[in-house]
């Protein structure tokens, strides 16, 4: 394999591929979570039932609440984790998340075969949300530094393989629903599935210090593994630190700004709002699929293809100032989804009544998503110097998290809106 000057020898792309499922593995939570909406057993609509019980008829807005608790501990966690992973190995702080994010999700698993009352079925189901999202900020950020050392293309595999997460937790919600099982078992079924794939993401990052190769050390190539931590042991004191990282957001805060403002968009809207709205059909048949199909599979597949779009196209340039004007013209698909077919609706009339423009607004919505945000998390390790990266990296993942708490906060307006 032929390399440039001080890049890296990636044999047989089992770095590119591993790193691929790294990034399959952090949006594995948050997507199983808000797809199980469509799931049958784990929630009705935005109900949770429990088994052998029927639908309760209070409205506990699952996708508003189950938002907020993902996004709050992911903040939370991730501000800690920029400031707190020179002091805690990187193996261990990788390692206990993808163990932990396991256990919960076998608890998650369990839980449909237990009865138990609505009120805390729905409880202890936060309570999970809550800690999963925790362990995925410490996890999510601790991938991103890694990655940020590495040339971008390895950005570019990461945030694509995020993507993919969303189609896995989509194509497996569709299963379920397909299912001819009873409801307990499919519900089963469909939350063993991340337990696998967070089993795979731990072995494949276990293996990655024997494949991939630091850049920062190459000679034209050469083969140089790294150990399983990058950082040497703590040694700063904490202004240091804290100087270091805002030199470091000087240096990204147009980034810092254009993902938290992509983000805070979304995540306003999406899941909160798209699971209100209704096939004008009305065939019973076609609304068991017309959510995971027209919102989460569409969302999640131009998603991918927004992502994956970046490793050819990289437009516009990290210093362009159309950047951040792109990134702030999205806000306008706010009023285009609210305007969709919702029942119960109280404020605003529906202009967009058909699937298909239902469809439409989500593909683009879903690509601009996607790009900029890969985009932003790509360029913001270009802005710093080399020893800065995994910084950069880590805070790129705070004001990412910020976007989604925002946006998570800002959907209970928006839905109560309509």
């Amino acid at each position: 394999m032929t390399t440039q000057k001080n890049a890296p020898v990636d044999r047989g792309c089992a770095v590119a591929v591993i790193i691929f499922i790294l990034g399959l593995g952090t949006l594995l939570p948050w997507n199983f979570f808000i797809t199980a909406t469509e799931v049958p057993h784990t929630t009705n609509g935005t109900t949770p039932v429990t088994n052998g019980t029927t639908p309760v008829t209070k409205d506990y807005e699952f996708a508003s609440f189950m938002t907020l608790l993902a996004q709050l501990p992911l903040l939370l966690f991730t501000l800690a984790n920029s400031f707190l992973y020179q002091r805690i190995r990187e193996k261990v702080r990788i390692a206990v998340s993808l163990v932990s994010i396991l256990c919960l999700f076998l608890l998650t698993a369990i839980m449909v075969k237990v009865p138990m009352q609505p009120d805390s079925f729905f409880s202890i189901t936060m309570a999970t949300i809550w800690f999963i999202n925790s362990f995925g900020a410490v996890l999510q950020g601790s991938l991103f530094g890694l990655v940020g050392m590495l040339p971008p293309k390895y950005s570019t595999l990461f945030m694509s393989g995020q993507g993919l997460a969303g189609i896995f937790a989509a194509l497996a919600s569709l299963l379920s629903i397909l299912s001819k099982t009873d409801k307990a078992s499919a519900a089963l079924g469909y939350f063993i599935t991340p337990c696998v794939a967070t089993l795979l993401t731990l072995l494949s990052y276990l293996l990655l210090p024997h494949l991939v190769i630091c850049p920062c050390s190459l000679q034209k190539g050469a083969v140089f593994r790294i150990p399983l931590s990058f950082q040497s042991p703590f040694k700063s004191t904490f202004s240091q630190t804290f100087l270091s990282h805002f030199v470091t957001v000087v240096q990204v805060w147009v980034m810092a700004l254009c993902v938290t403002c992509v983000l805070a968009v979304t995540l306003s809207v999406f899941p909160a709002v798209t699971v209100k709205v209704k096939s004008v059909y009305g065939n019973k048949e076609w609304d068991r699929y017309f959510l995971c199909v027209c919102c989460f599979i569409v969302f999640n597949v131009m998603d991918l293809i927004g992502r994956s779009v970046t490793s050819m196209v990289q437009w516009p340039s990290k210093r362009s100032r159309l950047f951040p004007v792109l990134v702030v013209s999205r806000v306008v698909f706010i009023p285009l989804i609210m305007l969709c077919k919702t029942d119960n609706r109280q404020y605003l009339p529906v202009l967009f009544s058909h699937d298909i423009a239902f469809v439409a607004i989500m593909t683009l919505f879903a690509l601009s998503n996607g790009y900029l945000i890969c985009l932003c998390m790509s360029y913001a390790p270009q802005l710093v110097r080399s020893k800065d990266c995994e910084t950069a990296g880590a805070l790129m993942t705070f004001f990412l998290a910020l976007g989604l708490s925002l946006g998570a906060a800002l959907s209970f307006l928006l839905r109560n809106l309509l």
